[in-house]
């Protein structure tokens, strides 16, 4: 794991400055702070910032052939790299280390930017190829490392992080308003949006192409699940599933350093230990805990599953006081906002694990691949509402909609009647309806006709959805949006921010790829998500564990204290008109935001936290905080940029 960056002049011949590329890969140094690398060629530049897990004396970048005709710099893990190697070999390639890097490089000698479906595993990456004086720049196909940039000017300017592009290129960021609508939406930014004007993020599974003098950006994976010839038998998806997760689990424990597990007290986890297990005994086991006074806590579950299959349970701590003190430095280094409250006891539990290790595994993907979220649920049995008269769902509709709070339900009820199937899926993503999220802006700040521009954007994938059902074309579009730019994402941000690589063996694309092929009765059976996921479960993990509350990562007791801030310190952000927001939002919307969750007829924690991060983002860039310059915020600018 480490950081990349790099900048091209498309337009002309003119050199990179050497100390801006020096700047912007020492802007991640957190990234990687083992090794740094630097490749100067003229109007290229790029830069290399070294966490090192594999081949640690021979995996230097940036990395060439023999020939020196192909270049890369390269963040992430390759799982299949030995399979490939030997594939290369065999078509006589020579290698001269044992690093996941240089099977990159030998690949695109061999298949051009057709490596990239070869390769399963994490990634961002950038090659330069000298011969046709072409730079790649691509993210991998399940969106697990991420990849920025910024063109300008004639400038191609990219990184792992926003802030190795700040640092690099000297002008002021701006917030995008339209950007910023799709946060309030969602309580995160999708690809290939970000909340700054100018700078966009790579969707998963697609590359920039630059050379003479253009740039394009192309999606290089296409996967269209097509059901099975032959219906699977339950056994057989079983044994299938089983061997999938055995497979990929081997393959992401590869590493010549450390490795622990970041343990919650629910399934996925166990069962992740459980496969672990297979290989080796002992594992470090790292789990949040909040103390005996809060029903949801995870610590007892998750040391009960430590001690039956045998791991070294370390707890972390947190409590409230630290909770409201840390969110500053923790959005920090999110570098956008995203309002889920899961940041912050995945930011504690990997800064303690990297005391003791490089690269910790966590139970991601389940939830997404196999329907665990009751959204699922709603989707899976939409048909049904739909096949319903008329008259019977709007009679219903209108009862939940008269209901107090219960604001996810009414947004489901009203997403089941839409007719577009992606708008319908993104009813089903929002926080609340369109119209009140406009209606926290201030008078023409948001152009007109912009409230689909996520789904324009994932239009896309409607070709890849073809043979898919309801479920699992909202799979899909979970797998290509929110996983990535959301959970995936602040994953990446706060584990490199302690300089630890996080791993998702579920997320290996063999497992998801095969799900993806699957009928929703496979994932949902009696009201009941993730049924096959639960199967494999069964043949390791004890019946009391199998009946264990979901709870997330802590999530329930964060959420608690964001809902108990409501009454204390967090409402003075959202009363006080200096607050920065308002410089682009209504304060009386937010008042009223505030006045009717308190009031307990409309549920708006979501929302109100979604402000609140949005208000600790802006503090951070307005002091100057390590990783942006500050930008001008003021009405007439912030007017301009619509």
């Amino acid at each position: 794991m480490c950081g990349i960056c790099g900048q091209f002049n498309l337009l002309r011949e003119e050199p990179v400055e050497p100390e801006m590329i020096r700047r912007a890969a020492r802007s991640i140094t957190h990234r990687g702070p083992d090794d740094e690398g630097y490749f100067m060629a003229g109007p290229l530049g790029l830069g290399f910032r070294r966490l090192s897990i594999i081949d640690l004396a021979g995996g230097h970048q940036p990395m060439s052939d023999p020939d020196e005709k192909v270049w890369i710099v390269f963040n992430g893990e390759i799982y299949n790299y030995r399979e490939l190697r030997a594939d290369l070999e065999n078509s006589g390639r020579r290698f001269r280390t044992n690093s996941d890097t240089e099977v990159i490089v030998h690949g695109y000698r061999e298949w051009g930017t057709g490596v990239f479906n070869r390769l399963n595993g994490m990634f961002g990456l950038a090659i330069w190829d000298v011969e046709n004086r072409r730079l790649v720049v691509a993210r991998d196909a399940m969106g697990i490392k991420l990849v920025y940039y910024r063109l300008a000017d004639g400038r191609l300017t990219f990184g792992s992080e926003i802030r190795a592009i700040l640092a690099a290129e000297n002008y002021e960021p701006r917030v995008d308003p339209r950007a910023l609508g799709l946060f309030l939406r969602y309580r995160y930014t999708p690809s290939p949006f970000t909340i700054f004007e100018g700078i966009r993020k790579l969707a998963p599974g697609t590359m920039l192409v630059a050379e003479k003098g253009r740039c394009r950006e192309e999606r290089w994976y296409n996967y269209q699940p097509v059901p099975f010839a032959n219906p699977k038998k339950e056994l057989e998806a079983e044994i299938d599933l089983l061997q999938l997760y055995e497979a990929a689990v081997g393959r992401h424990l590869i590493s010549d350093v450390p490795v622990g597990i970041l343990l919650s007290g629910g399934l996925d986890s166990g069962l992740l230990l459980a496969l672990m297990n297979q290989h080796d005994r002992g594992w470090p086991a790292y789990t949040v805990g909040y103390g005996e006074t809060f029903e949801d806590d995870e610590l007892a579950d998750a040391a009960e599953t430590a001690s039956l299959l045998g791991a070294r349970h370390i707890p972390v701590r947190l409590n409230r006081d630290e909770f409201e003190r840390s969110l500053p430095k923790i959005v920090d280094c999110l570098e956008e906002p995203i309002a889920s409250s899961s940041i912050v006891p995945m930011y504690f539990v990997c800064e303690r694990a990297r005391q003791d290790v490089k690269v910790a595994l966590i139970g991601q993907g389940p939830d997404e691949v196999f329907g665990g979220y009751k959204r699922h649920l709603g989707v899976h049995y939409g048909k049904f509402w739909r096949g319903l008269p008329a008259g019977v769902t709007e009679l219903v509709g209108s009862a939940v909609n008269r209901l107090p709070r219960n604001e996810a339900l009414k947004r489901g009820i009203y997403s089941l009647r839409v007719e577009d199937r992606l708008q319908r899926y993104q009813h089903v993503f929002c926080l609340a309806p369109s119209q009140q999220i406009d209606g926290l802006f201030r008078d023409n700040l948001l152009p007109r006709g912009r409230n689909h521009e996520s789904v324009d954007a994932w239009r896309e994938l409607l070709p890849q959805m073809e043979h898919t059902d309801e479920l699992g074309g909202f799979q899909m579009l979970e797998i290509r949006s929110s996983l990535p730019d959301e959970l995936l994402m602040f994953a990446d941000k706060v584990s490199m921010a302690h300089s630890l690589e996080v791993r998702v063996p579920y997320l290996d694309r063999t497992v998801v790829e095969y799900a993806q092929r699957l009928e929703g009765r496979f994932k949902i059976r009696n009201g009941k998500g993730k049924w096959l996921h639960r199967k494999v479960c069964r043949r390791f993990l004890p019946p009391p564990m199998l009946k264990r509350k979901k709870r997330g990562f802590g999530v329930n007791v964060v959420d608690e204290w964001f809902q108990s801030s409501l009454r204390g310190v967090l409402p003075e952000m959202l009363l006080d008109e200096n607050s920065l927001m308002f410089e682009l939002l209504k304060p009386e919307s937010a008042r009223k935001l505030l006045q009717d969750h308190r009031s307990g007829q409309h549920d708006n924690h979501k929302l109100l936290f979604s402000l609140v991060m949005f208000e600790h983002w802006l503090r951070g860039i307005r002091s100057g905080q390590e990783h942006v310059a500050q930008f001008p915020l003021n009405s007439s600018t912030v007017r301009s940029m619509g």
